[in-house]
Formats: structure tokens, sequence, C-alpha cells
């Protein structure tokens, strides 16, 4: 069988040349799209604990507020409230806010471990309690609403130590760390021990760090009258100014509750910090400094 020549016109070839055109381009374009996707994917998201994929926020804060402690003769009625109100400033201002009350000792224990799960290295961590505090081994431990201490080898099994969240914030190589404790109150513990110490122990401060105490090492602090302690009420006010700066707020507060008691409450501020810490997230201070 014979054929004979294959004869195409030039419209023919032109109109194969733009649909081969059509082709390369979308199969390139798609392949980009997909890279790229890739990119993005593994530049906001990193592999948990469990194996998930979960984005890591910049900011991130554990809560608590213990206000219910059986021993105690009532219970404390502001602490609930300033980890609420902090709660509202924090997630306002850009944190992602893990918030725990009347904790008992596994609660604040998975709280922390949710905490390290969110830390990166470009993290800010903060941590903030509101409850009562003792002091054992020159450590200041958070008590648990569900404590049950008669010795103060007790204090150190049920309690919480505040050097260990901010150790373990370190080891997730958080980049600034943060605290804020309200707990040297007189505690219903104290009066079992045959020898105590009051008030919390000097905390110690780790690289890159700021931590704002109730009062002065040693010392402890009544309950105050108001919807919240006189820490926090003076915490929300520092905070709710234009552009606020973690070592700024923290000295203002200290100001201002020594000023309010006459000296009587002089919360304590230690820093190792190597750079400003600005609370507000861009949006929010935006909107202060347009409101005036």
């Amino acid at each position: 069988m014979k054929f004979g020549p294959l004869s195409l016109s030039s419209r023919s070839v032109t109109l194969a040349a733009v649909l081969v055109g059509m082709v390369s381009l979308a199969i390139g374009a798609h392949a980009a799209l997909n890279k790229r996707s890739l990119e993005v994917a593994k530049a906001l998201a990193v592999a948990d604990t469990t194996g998930s994929i979960a984005v890591k926020p910049p900011r991130v804060a554990l809560v608590i507020g213990n206000g219910h402690y059986p021993d105690a003769n009532g219970p404390l009625g502001q602490s609930i409230n300033d980890a609420r109100a902090l709660t509202t400033i924090l997630r306002r201002d850009g944190f992602d806010v893990i918030t725990v009350e009347d904790a008992n000792r596994d609660d604040m224990r998975r709280a922390v471990r949710r905490l390290e799960s969110k830390i990166g290295p470009d993290t800010t961590a903060l941590l903030f309690f509101s409850g009562f505090g003792i002091q054992s081994g020159r450590e200041s431990y958070m008590i648990p609403v569900d404590a049950r201490i008669w010795k103060e080898a007790d204090v150190r099994r049920d309690g919480l130590s505040v050097e260990a969240v901010l150790g373990a914030m370190k080891t997730r190589s958080a980049k600034v760390k943060l605290a804020v404790i309200d707990a040297s109150r007189r505690n219903p513990y104290e009066r079992r021990f045959r020898s105590y110490s009051h008030g919390l122990a000097p905390i110690t401060v780790p690289d890159n760090a700021l931590i704002l105490s109730s009062a002065t090492p040693g010392k402890v602090v009544d309950e105050s009258s108001g919807q919240y302690s006189l820490l926090m009420a003076e915490l929300l006010k520092s905070l709710d100014t234009p552009d606020p700066d973690a070592g700024a707020v923290f000295s203002k507060t200290r100001i201002a509750v020594s000023r309010a008691t006459n000296g009587a409450q002089v919360p304590t501020v230690s820093s190792s910090l190597a750079q400003d810490v600005p609370f507000g997230s861009t949006a929010t201070m935006a909107a202060r400094k347009a409101g005036g």
C-alpha cells in the first residue's frame, strides 16, 4: 500500500505549536505552585512530639489561677479574676494562651507540657501564676489546689518549681522567657513546719529572661480589696499603653505597687534581657496609637 506525502497547512502547524506551548506552560505552572506550597508548609509547620504537624506561634503563655485550696480558711478571691483578665489582654496582644483554673498537680504538669510543645527557637514564652507559693531548698514552688503538705519534702513532691518551668523554656530554646509570679501570700501550710521561710525565694533568672514577683524575697503580701490583686491591677494599667515594652511594663508595675502601699509591698523585677520585648501586637499597638 502506498501513501502520498502528508500535507499540513501553515495554519495547522501554528495551532499545534500554540497548543503544545499552552500545555507546557500549564505543566510548569502546576509544578511551580506545588513546589511553593511545599516550601510554605515546611516554613510554617514543624513536627511536635506526637508526630503531628502544628504551627508554632511566635508568642505563647501559660496562665494559672488557683483560688480554692481546701486547706485554706477561705478561697483566694482574686487569683482566678487575675488569670482571666491577663488571658484576655495577652490574647488581644497576639499570645497563644493556655489557661488553667484551680489546677491540681496533674493539671499543672499537663499544662506545662502543652506550653513546651508550643515553644520554638523564635518564641517568646510567658508564665503567670497566682495562688499560694512556698520556697524550699532555695527554689520557689507554685502550689496546686490538691496539695497535701505536712512537711517541707511535700512541697517539692506536690509543688511545681518556677525554676523548673523556666528551665523547660530554656531547654526548648525559647528566645525570650517571661514570668509573673503573684504568690507571695501567707499560706496555710507554713504553720505545719517547725521551721520555714516566709514568702518566696529569689528566682534564678536564665539567659534573656524577665521575671516579676509580687514582693521582695522572704516577704508576704496580704490580700487587698478589689476585683484584682494590687500587682495585677497595676500590671493591667501598664500593659494598656502605646508601645508597651516588657521591661518598662514590669518596672512601672513595681513602682506603682510600691507607691500605692507606701513601700509595704515592693515587687521584685529580675532581668537578663539582651533586647527590647514588645508586649503588644503590631495591630493592637497601631490601634492604640490611632486612639490617641
